[in-house]
């Protein structure tokens, strides 16, 4: 195995060891298709098309996950989205 090899699996292995959060949005009778899916714009950098599907998983489903990446990038993200009236935590 050349050391080009051997490091690209060692960051695989790095990789795979950071251990992946979720921010998981919860449904309620309060906020609006239209605040649910500005918001998930704004704060999880959807796409339209992706909030507005993560809106409609959540409105069916009871819940969605809407963002995954390490716990410190979706510290803030889950609080913004807390901030804006939604029901989200982080798993």
């Amino acid at each position: 195995m050349s050391t080009q090899e051997k490091s690209s699996e060692a960051l695989l292995v790095e990789e795979d060891v950071k251990k992946q959060h979720e921010i998981v949005l919860f449904n309620d009778d309060v906020n609006t298709f239209d605040h649910v899916i500005d918001t998930l714009i704004k704060v999880c950098d959807h796409t339209p098309e992706q909030a507005e599907q993560c809106s409609l998983i959540v409105h069916y489903n009871g819940k969605c996950t809407v963002k995954t990446g390490e716990y410190n990038d979706l510290k803030p993200r889950c609080s913004k989205l807390l901030d804006a009236g939604l029901s989200a935590e982080i798993v």
